[in-house]
Parts: structure tokens; C-alpha cells; sequence
């Protein structure tokens, strides 16, 4: 298993994205309330792939693992401190925690399978993971602009039946709307916001745009910023500025064991 300088052990760098990503990727708490509702009434908590901490519900006794030092630093103060560890080899006995979750976070995994089982064997109840369907990640108005940043998000992300499979038992696939002032800076929460795109810092919060070339970064910044200044973006797409929730490809899936199985 590869991991870069800092720990990271998925295919992006966090420790070069890590700098900016508590500015732009704040917990956004109508999502963290679906999360919440999603863990059900479970007492201690394991997060996987914890990052700085974002969604870690409050009201919960959460073991935090993220190996990237970088993420790891940049936890807020009242949050415990991560454990230096990966998905695919969790360092906790079987059953340990009433619950396992991890956010944006399996499209990161070397061996996506083998971190799923991890966090079922670990995990008396359900599994709950936060992440976008591929199938509809390329539908999002960016896809005129930087296709290859999409075309991106669509490869790494796992297909939602994958995920099933690997975490078996009973598996529910919850749509998750997108707030227009949605906190977290992933791609689609800027879907009534273009102007967010021109910004460096917040593409960088996203680490798909560190896969891509610097021409990819210059032909958005010009197509887009000349669509802006005409209007031809609020022809198009004006009437998402105005849309309350977005129907994206985010979601929750929730794995919860069959009856009398561990």
C-alpha cells in the first residue's frame, strides 16, 4: 500500500490539500443530521478515514482513524485525537463499536472491499458511508467546463451495488439533497454558486482538481469567467441560484447486519 509523505494512503495527497481544506469543507449540519439518523442509536462510534472531523457526531463516544498527519493536525480541539491507521487494517477486536461510518472517504481506499469488511467486523450495527454515485456524478452543470474533473469523480468514486456486496446483511441507498448554502465545499455544493469555481483555494479543497493539468484549471477559468461576465451562465443555469436543495449524486449508504449475524 502506497502512502505519501504525510501518511495519506489513498491516491490524493493531503497533505498538499490539507492546508486550505478546514476553510472550504466545514460540516454541513442538515447532512450531518442525516448521518446522525443513519447511526441510529449507537453508542460508541468508529470513524474511518476521519479527516479533520468533519460529521463526527458530537453526542457519541467516537474512535477516530485517519492516516494522513495532515488531516490528523487539523482537528478541532474538542475532537479526540485520530489513530494513525487505514481502512483495510483496523486496529480494533471484533465488534468493538456499536457503529462504523466514514464520509467521502472510500473513494480514497486502495482495496475498497477489504475496508468494508474491516469496518463490518467491527462493527456491531450499521455501516454507514457517505459518499457520491458514479453513475450521476457527470450529470452536474461543471461537466460543460471541466469534464475531466468530473470524469474523474466518476472513476474513483465506487459503484453503489460494490459497496453493497462488500458490506452485506440489509443495505439502504438514501438520496442526500444538497442545501443552496451548503457549508461543505465538495463539487456539487456550489451548484447555485459557479463564482466558487474560480477560486484556487476552493478547487483545491476538492481533491479531484489535483488530478488534472494546469490547462484543464486555465480553460475554466476562462470559458467560465467569460460566461459569467455575459450572462450566458445565468441563461443556462440561473435558476439553481435560486433552488433551495439540489437532487446530486450524493449518498448515504447504510449497511446493517442480518439477524443473528455477526
Amino acid at each position: 500500500m502506497n502512502r505519501h509523505d504525510d501518511g495519506s494512503a489513498g491516491d490524493a495527497d493531503y497533505g498538499m490539500i490539507g492546508a486550505v481544506y478546514n476553510r472550504y469543507r466545514q460540516p454541513e449540519p442538515r447532512i450531518g443530521a442525516m448521518i446522525t439518523t443513519a447511526l441510529g442509536d449507537a453508542r460508541t462510534v468508529l470513524n474511518v478515514g476521519a479527516g479533520t472531523g468533519s460529521y463526527e457526531p458530537r453526542d457519541r463516544v467516537v474512535t477516530a482513524v485517519e492516516p494522513s498527519a495532515s488531516m490528523r493536525a487539523r482537528r478541532a480541539p474538542d475532537l479526540p485525537p485520530a489513530i494513525d491507521a487505514v481502512a483495510e487494517a483496523l486496529p480494533f477486536a471484533d465488534r468493538t463499536f456499536d457503529a462504523a461510518m466514514t464520509t467521502f472517504s472510500v473513494h480514497q481506499w486502495p482495496d475498497l472491499e477489504r475496508g468494508l469488511t474491516e469496518m463490518r467486523r467491527v462493527a456491531r450495527g450499521p455501516v454507514v458511508v457517505m459518499t457520491a454515485d458514479p453513475l450521476v456524478v457527470e450529470a452536474f452543470w461543471l461537466n460543460e467546463y471541466a469534464p475531466q474533473v468530473l470524469a474523474v469523480e466518476a472513476r474513483r468514486y465506487p459503484a453503489m451495488d460494490r459497496i453493497a456486496a462488500a458490506l452485506g446483511g440489509t443495505v439502504d441507498v438514501i438520496d442526500v439533497p444538497i442545501p443552496l448554502d451548503c457549508r461543505d465545499g465538495f463539487q456539487e455544493a456550489y451548484y447555485g454558486r459557479p463564482e466558487m469555481f474560480l477560486d484556487p483555494a476552493a478547487r483545491r479543497a476538492c481533491s479531484a482538481w489535483s488530478f488534472v493539468d494546469a490547462t484543464v484549471v486555465q480553460r475554466l477559468d476562462r470559458v467560465l469567467s467569460a460566461d459569467l461576465a455575459s450572462g450566458e451562465w445565468d441563461r443556462c443555469h440561473g435558476w439553481l441560484r435560486r433552488q433551495p436543495e439540489f437532487a446530486g449524486s450524493l449518498r448515504i449508504v447504510v449497511g446493517t447486519p442480518a439477524p443473528g449475524k455477526p
